[in-house]
């Protein structure tokens, strides 16, 4: 055997500057997608774990080709190549500091998919959960299944030989891969398949055989330590899995391949196997006094051929109610710990007349026999769908709501995926619990206890000398105790940055040697993510909290009272899970659902913004271009503050920075014309008539292009102010004092004050007699444009009036969500007082008002049996505890079709001309869908904007929206012709 750790790597590269790079590329590969920019590199420089590795140029290939031409000019210039799938890698895998390969982009189809042979041929940027809804409909899906499948990669799952919740059931992705597309280090094109290596093109065949033939040597000179070290644990993932390659086991290349974390070759697309969906499923969820008890029950709980045996201790539940509120987590047992156990048909089950029926009595069995052992502390089996979804959801954020705990706590990876054999969990915990308590650090655990895999995330001190000495002490020890319990550094995430210099750990000399000649085999040049298992760079190295000296202090006018250090602590919630990469499931993040780029993700605008506070890569402050570009496209929608598992807020944020960035200078036309709009609107009540006949003409047209309002919208008409006065005297007398506060917002006032009336009627009805309070505005509009101190002076004006007087105790209601989340969350950031604490607690939306205001004995009118629902953003993110399709469908409605996202409008953003497309882009992904569906029922949109998006998607069929009042006024002879026709559906 030849080579050294090491050897690989340690060429020096000669330094090559992006404008080099460009310029090959321009020569061989016209039209291939690379960029080198300031904002690009920031987006690129994290992925989910502890390091910050900026990189040359971000590459976005579209087909195996252009990946070879990528490689290829790397391998001309010296430059290291990174791949890299959803970016979601823990420990520290996708980063590199050369060109990183952002498959994830434009590779992303299912080429193929043979139901006769459940197999599946992909590219290498296909998202899980997209394989899995093709195979679905032939009754098949892919059976490793991490937390992240809504986002990762086939690509990066094979980087890392991932496995997921049902891994007890299914394993390792290497067990379930047939043959990959790879490209080398040297640019040539290749197939790796069982039995060998194959050049795709005929040219190539001497090279590629020269490849195997060293492989091969390689195995025939370390058998004996390659069968008794590798392959000992089904987790064991650390390392390169060699034993694929032993004679006995047919020399199986692709699976050799799995999980060497893009350090060998690149793999650019696969074929996989695909296996068959359960008929019928139960979920056992048992509640412990601790982990440890949690953990001595999994070997009995693994005799009845589970498909799931998760773990997860209270911190995450406690976040996760904290942030989503209490109904957020539903069905769990009493407990401190909980196990999650999924038992499916596969055990013979089949043949029962009823197999849902035979899957439950077999977990009520199982229940049992774990209460008759005497560490159960309580457990039951899930019934419901809705709590099913509960409570995965919990487990699957669990890295997310670990990162950012309730009471403000920090914690990190670096030794979040160990794994043991899973008789020995229990003892390891328990050693391993000890261990902390030793170094004084805390962690919150969760993981596939099922599998032995424990994740945890530890409140390291990654920012100072002391406390990373601190860790790398604990790291060690970590490594041994692990290694002495017969287990794994790494059992599904890889090894990366993080644990690569444990190796030595885990490993001998000889072992490692190999691992060098492997990689040396593959990539001499020690170009492919440089840095990673072999010749491992230090543990601590480019760590993302090892700030600069000298970083200033980041003021803001805004509050960030759940984060210790402010602005920047808030900023650096974001710690690159990428939910906000999911194009399903939540409303986040409505931008990326329709660009696809990462740019416009949530967390790409918050790594820039990590950047900005750096000051390294984007040194110009709060003036910096590239944070206004990444910010430019972010709806200000809120959905990111409640799906988000770490509560990123990046609409408080966008309106910080605006407010910052524009300071003193010249805005965008839309930040007068729009932010200013509640200002306009009381001046244009005056004289509605006129005003909309001047709108709609030529002066009009002209009036909304000076004012950067899009041509293809059409203004809404202002209520006179008559309207109001009517409206409001249309209120039914209260037959006893008020028991609430009717706040009339700014877009009531101005567009629909028909709507106040209604919710006064409504209100009456319920037993909560309301009195109007009108000639107050929350700011929203001068928020969400970054005019912050305008907003600050209009909400104090408004404080004034709500914390006094006689009703000052009183609920608040506002009819349009989005004022009301100015008010409950809003309010108290930007102006800091008590006053401003005690208004945003009182304030409601209709939804939430009826939910804990109305009579037990309230019925409404009779209503519809099909509502189609398009839910406001703010509404959805502010008061998650009170959704419309719950009360709709507890009120009598059979039929609820939610558009589940945002509408698109956003206030302000889908009326300025530059957000147009985008606008009418992220409402085809779902509002217009619904409507296109729609065949009787009624359209229901509290939010102005909403309701205006409606009609301007439905105007050629007349389809427009009512407000909730509207849909339960139960004075229909108050209504409007039109109102009672859209409420009968007509």
């Amino acid at each position: 055997m030849t080579g050294r750790p090491g050897d690989a790597s340690r060429v020096s590269h000669r330094p090559a500057s992006a404008r080099e790079l460009l310029d090959v590329l321009g020569r061989t590969a016209p039209g291939l997608d690379v960029e080198t920019d300031v904002g690009r590199r920031a987006q690129y420089a994290y992925d989910a774990s502890n390091y910050r590795v900026p990189p040359l140029a971000v590459s976005f290939p579209r087909s195996a080709g252009d990946v070879r031409a990528v490689v290829r000019a790397c391998h001309e210039l010296g430059i290291p190549v990174t791949a890299r799938g959803g970016g979601t890698s823990m420990a520290g895998n996708a980063v590199g500091p050369g060109v990183v390969l952002d498959f994830s982009r434009h590779m992303r189809r299912v080429l193929d998919l043979d139901p006769r042979t459940r197999t599946a041929r992909v590219e290498a940027g296909v998202v899980l959960d997209d394989l899995r809804a093709l195979a679905a409909r032939e009754g098949l899906t892919f059976g490793p299944d991490p937390s992240s499948h809504s986002r990762c990669t086939l690509g990066g799952m094979i980087g890392n030989d991932a496995c997921g919740n049902r891994s007890v059931r299914h394993g390792r992705t290497s067990a379930h891969v047939e043959s990959l597309e790879i490209v080398t280090a040297d640019g040539v094109l290749a197939y790796a398949e069982r039995g060998g290596l194959r050049a795709a093109d005929p040219a190539d065949d001497e090279r590629i055989a020269q490849l195997e033939k060293d492989l091969r040597r390689l195995v025939e000179e370390n058998l004996a330590p390659i069968r008794t070290e590798l392959g000992r644990i089904p987790r064991q993932v650390s390392g390169y899995q060699l034993q694929h390659l032993l004679p006995e086991r047919g020399f199986d290349v692709p699976r050799a391949l799995v999980g060497t974390e893009g350090t060998c070759v690149l793999v650019a697309g696969a074929t996989v196997r695909l296996v068959p969906q359960p008929s019928a499923t139960a979920l056992l969820v048992l509640g412990y006094d601790d982990v440890v008890a949690a953990a001595e029950d999994v070997p009995e709980i693994l005799n009845w051929s589970p498909t799931a045996v998760e773990g997860m201790d209270e911190a995450i539940v406690g976040t996760m109610r904290a942030r989503r509120g209490p109904g957020s987590v539903t069905g769990l047992p009493d407990g401190r710990a909980w196990l999650y156990v999924e038992l499916d048909d596969d055990v013979g089950d089949g043949g029962a007349p009823d197999v849902t029926a035979a899957v439950a009595a077999r977990a009520r069995d199982l229940l049992g026999v774990l209460r008759s052992r005497g560490r159960l502390v309580a457990g039951r089996v899930v019934e419901s769908d809705a709590e099913r979804r509960s409570l995965w959801r919990v487990r699957e954020d669990g890295a997310g709501l670990a990162a950012r705990l309730v009471d403000g706590g920090e914690s990190w990876p670096g030794w979040e995926d160990a794994a043991v054999e899973p008789a020995n969990l229990a003892a390891y915990l328990r050693d391993f619990r000890a261990l902390l308590a030793a170094h004084r650090l805390g962690g919150v655990l969760y993981g596939h206890f099922g599998a032995g895999c424990v994740h945890v995330r530890i409140d390291f001190d990654w920012s100072t000398d002391g406390g990373r000495a601190a860790a790398r002490r604990f790291l060690r020890e970590a490594a041994r105790l692990v290694t002495g319990h017969g287990g794994t550094l790494s059992g599904e995430h890889g090894d990366g940055r993080a644990r690569g210099e444990l190796l030595e750990v885990m490993y001998g000399r000889r072992m490692l040697e190999l691992f060098a000649a492997v990689k040396q085999v593959f990539d001499p040049v020690g170009l492919l993510n440089p840095g990673v298992i072999v010749a491992p760079a230090p543990l601590d190295a480019d760590l993302a909290l090892d700030t600069p000296p000298g970083a200033r202090a980041w003021p803001t006018l805004t509050l960030f009272p759940q984060d210790s250090d402010g602005f920047a602590g808030a900023v650096r919630r974001c710690v690159g899970v990428g939910r906000c990469r999911s194009s399903a499931g939540g409303v986040m993040c409505p931008s990326y659902r329709a660009t696809r780029d990462e740019r416009d993700s949530t967390r790409g605008r918050a790594r820039v913004l990590q950047e900005m506070l750096r000051g390294e890569t984007v040194t110009d402050g709060w003036r910096s271009r590239e944070v206004r570009d990444a910010l430019d496209l972010c709806l200000s929608c809120k959905a990111c503050s409640t799906d988000c598992p770490t509560g990123v807020d990046m609409a408080t944020y966008k309106a910080e920075f605006l407010h910052r960035h524009y300071r003193g200078r010249p805005r965008p036309r839309a930040h007068y014309s729009l932010g200013w709009l509640p200002a306009a609107a009381r001046v244009a009540t005056l004289a509605a008539g006129p005003v909309n006949a001047l709108l709609r003409g030529p002066a009009g047209r002209l009036l909304a292009r000076l004012g950067g309002i899009a041509p293809q919208r059409r203004l809404p008409a202002f209520a006179p102010r008559k309207s109001l006065r009517a409206a409001l005297a249309a209120t039914p007398p209260g037959v006893r004092e008020p028991e609430a506060v009717l706040f009339i917002d700014s877009f009531t006032a101005a567009f629909r004050p028909g709507v106040a009336a209604a919710i006064s009627r409504v209100l009456a009805a319920a037993g909560v007699p309301a009195t109007p309070q009108a000639g107050l505005c929350c700011g929203l509009t001068w928020i969400s444009t970054g005019q912050l101190a305008v907003a600050r002076r209009i909400m104090a004006r408004t404080v004034a009036r709500l914390d006094g007087g006689p009703h000052a105790g009183l609920p608040i209601v506002v009819p349009e969500p989005s004022c009301a989340a100015a008010l409950a969350h809003d309010l108290p950031r930007l102006l800091g007082t008590e006053a401003a604490e005690r208004v945003a607690r009182r304030v409601h939306t209709l939804t939430a008002a009826l939910d804990e205001l109305a009579s037990p004995g309230w019925e409404p009118p009779p209503l519809p049996g099909r509502v189609v629902l398009q839910t406001h953003c703010h509404e959805y993110a502010q008061f998650p505890g009170h959704r419309p399709r719950d009360l709709l469908r507890r009120l009598g409605v059979r039929e609820v079709a939610e558009a589940e996202g945002c509408c698109g409008l956003a206030g302000n953003f889908g009326f300025e001309a530059q957000h147009y497309d985008t606008s009418m882009a992220v409402a085809d992904l779902a509002l217009r869908p619904k409507l296109d569906e729609m065949r009787d029922g009624v359209v229901v949109a509290d939010g102005f904007g909403c309701a205006t998006q409606v009609e301007h998607l439905g105007a050629d069929r007349g389809i427009a929206a009512l407000h909730l009042a509207e849909l339960l006024d139960p004075g229909p002879e108050t209504q409007t012709d039109t109102t009672a026709e859209r409420k009968a559906g007509s």
